[in-house]
């Protein structure tokens, strides 16, 4: 690859010689790149600061060239390179740029983004019964699922102020010049600088339909700056009694904001509008940064000792229909219900007549239409994800701080149909405040953190020792905030494929002095409405109170697991449980006479998780000269394919450049490799990645790679 365009400092090579290890022996690394004794300083200094637990020591022999010693923290030493200290050493921060770990739901969401599956859910058109209009407006990004709000603008409209003041609030809130970047591990990258993403559009252009299809199908690229967009679409032409006002779509990536961080920076934009486009004040602090510091300080060893104990049983019913066949549809799905404020009422009153919040009392009905789906007799534990917030933290700002603090985590309780419901209510409740305890965690580190049973003996050879815990871990505080485990044997399905989610969302109401400003402008702030979007899963129930106090009740759905008409089954006998709840008064009353409302009704049938597609064996990047030699990018799941244009964009030679997958039928790499080899070329293989797993699992890919790759796995 050509050096032009390389940045100062950077390190282009490590060279490890993965030799076991002396008891207390470093890690030896050679450096290699444009760098001199100051920068090898620089990049010594950093792995100092971010891996505390090292001891660090470095030689520089000559220039672009540097030895590095890194003692490892226990006697033990390491069996292999860790892969975010790879990632440190190979991608320096951007100038003027921070970088943080991406950690527990984080990872999980942002896994979830990359793989086939939820790019093609992503991209799937539909909605509710909606058709395709043949144009995606797909840019050829790789962020898979996108979450949308909407609303109508109410008053004068002023584009240029508009995005002034959308501009304002970029150069405040370090999350909205946030990207991601993937070397041996994910990272959130935080740029100095970003612009925002502003389109406007015209209805005789394009309907509103065709608008909300056409934005989800484009995604992100996550490698770049600006994970959230807005597109106008203008007032009709005329501006009559009866025409459409203007109308904002908001989109952004689940992975990096949450819905509640969103309403956040609505609120700055706000102010930054009726103060005539500019925002007063410098950057929020607390931010990410404290957020992320916060967070590795943690002790988690009253963490680990919980969900030890309440990790869901394998047994566990967590889906709420009966297995059924394809459902012939595609695409995500939404359906809305409202309960009006006296029924609202009368529902907050029962619960809190019974120690309980109306959320406990959702948690209730939904347990009991999981337990339903299941068609047993007799007690049986249920579980589903519930969405906690994450910014009642004991860190000083929290509250404010817009970002990805929220965070599901599975709850798991007993439904005895012959038991009173208000010792079902009662369970749900200490659950949650159980749970509140610990919003940081991820279900990433409650399956390693869950116990495991003793391992069987094996019958033939034994395979190698699955990785515990604390597997290549330091013993720092919050060792394992940000590792993946795979889940461990003898645990119930936790949130995520296969789980559904329960969410209630908690009114951000603009403060009264802010909506005054506005109003006196002549601008009402609407409430933004949810379009269907990255639901986190096969099925999410969001709950959330209106402007007139009533409960709103949305579900979200992947309409290839949950067909629209079981959707509409399933959502309409939620909401019958909880008109009918305040009607049990009677101590006594048990959770078995509540679901008899339902003896007539059928349960809903739900598919199983459709298989992502398989990837081709190779793919050209590059034809290359007739005659040169190959690269061979070995690929893998999590990288995005943007890192792969940025290979070839930058590469000057003659050669030719594929991709090759190596998740394929057995035996499609090797010959996949020796069909892109030729005649007389030499074949060059290059490891792209990971980006939030091994670089591939496939046995036939791991016999293709060169010994030294191995370890970096």
């Amino acid at each position: 690859m050509s050096s032009q365009g390389v940045p100062r400092g950077a390190v282009l090579a490590v060279v490890h010689e993965p030799v076991a290890l002396s008891p207390g022996g470093p890690l030896v690394l050679e450096l290699r790149g444009p760098l001199g004794p100051a920068d090898a300083e620089t990049v010594a200094a950093r792995l100092a600061q971010r891996h505390r637990a090292f001891g660090v020591a470095l030689d520089s022999h000559r220039p672009g060239h540097h030895t590095l010693r890194l003692t490892p923290p226990d006697a033990g030493g390491l069996a292999a390179l860790p892969a975010d200290l790879l990632a440190d050493l190979l991608a320096p921060p951007p100038p003027g740029g921070e970088i943080l770990p991406v950690t527990g739901h984080q990872q999980t969401l942002l896994r979830a983004a990359l793989t086939p599956a939820a790019a093609s859910t992503a991209t799937s058109t539909g909605g509710n019964g909606g058709s395709s209009d043949g144009s995606d407006g797909s840019d050829g990004s790789d962020g898979g699922g996108v979450e949308q709000l909407y609303w109508d603008w109410s008053g004068p409209f002023d584009v240029a102020r508009f995005a002034a003041a959308w501009q304002s609030v970029v150069d405040r809130e370090c999350v909205l010049r946030a990207c991601f970047d993937w070397v041996a591990a994910p990272r959130l990258v935080l740029h100095a600088r970003a612009e925002a993403d502003i389109a406007v559009c015209s209805p005789a252009a394009v309907t509103w339909p065709q608008l909300l299809r056409r934005d989800r199908a484009r995604g992100f690229a996550l490698h770049r700056p600006g994970l959230l967009r807005l597109t106008l679409l203008a007032a009709e032409p005329g501006g009559g009694a009866g025409a459409a006002p203007p109308r904002v779509l908001l989109t952004y990536h689940p992975a990096l904001l949450d819905e509640r961080g969103v309403h956040l920076l609505l609120r700055e934009f706000y102010r930054a509008y009726a103060a005539g486009g500019v925002l007063p004040g410098g950057e929020r602090r607390p931010d990410l940064r404290d957020h992320a510091r916060w967070l590795a300080g943690q002790d988690t060893t009253a963490a680990r000792q919980f969900w030890a104990r309440a990790v869901p049983p394998p047994r566990a019913a967590t889906r709420p229909g009966r297995p059924g066949g394809a459902t012939g549809q595609s695409g995500p799905g939404l359906l809305d219900t409202r309960l009006r404020a006296p029924e609202t009422l009368r529902l907050r009153s029962w619960a809190a007549l019974r120690g309980a919040a109306e959320s406990s009392a959702l948690h209730l009905v939904w347990a009991l239409l999981l337990y339903r789906a299941a068609g047993v007799s007799g007690p049986l534990p249920v579980s589903f994800g519930v969405q906690l917030s994450g910014r009642d933290i004991a860190l000083p700002g929290a509250a404010g701080i817009p970002g990805l603090l929220d965070s599901p985590l599975p709850m798991t309780v007993t439904v005895d149909p012959a038991a009173p419901l208000a010792g079902l209510l009662h369970q749900v409740r200490d659950m949650l405040l159980d749970l509140a305890a610990y919003p940081w965690a991820s279900t990433e580190t409650i399956r390693a953190w869950a116990p495991r049973p003793p391992a069987a003996p094996a019958a033939g050879p034994a395979a190698g020792p699955a990785a515990g815990p604390a597997a290549g871990l330091g013993p720092g505080p919050a060792a394992g905030l940000d590792r993946v485990a795979g889940p461990a044997a003898g645990v119930g399905p936790l949130c995520g494929a296969g789980s559904t989610l329960v969410r209630f969302d908690g009114p951000l109401v603009l403060p009264k002095v802010l909506r005054s400003e506005l109003a006196a402008q002549g601008v009402h702030a609407d409430t933004p409405r949810s379009a269907a979007g990255a639901a986190g899963g096969p099925l999410t129930l969001a709950a959330r109170h209106d402007t007139a106090g009533g409960l709103v009740l949305g579900l979200f759905y992947d309409r290839a697991q949950l067909a629209d008409e079981d959707a509409a089954a399933l959502h309409s006998q939620c909401v019958r449980l909880l008109r009918a709840l305040p009607e049990f008064r009677q101590a006594q009353a048990s959770a078995g006479q509540l679901l008899d409302l339902l003896a007539r009704a059928a349960v809903p049938r739900m598919a199983g998780p459709v298989p992502p597609a398989p990837h081709p064996a190779l793919t050209v990047l590059r034809p290359g000269h007739p005659h040169a030699d190959v690269i061979c990018l070995v690929t893998a799941p999590g990288v995005p394919a943007g890192s792969y244009d940025l290979f070839v964009r930058g590469h000057r030679g003659p050669e030719k450049i594929v991709a090759v997958h190596g998740d394929g039928a057995p035996g499609a790499l090797p010959a996949a490799l020796h069909q892109a080899s030729g005649p007389g070329r030499r074949l060059v293989l290059c490891g792209c990645g990971p980006g939030g797993g091994r670089p591939t699992n496939s046995p036939s890919a791991r016999r293709m790679l060169p010994a030294w790759f191995r370890p970096w796995s």
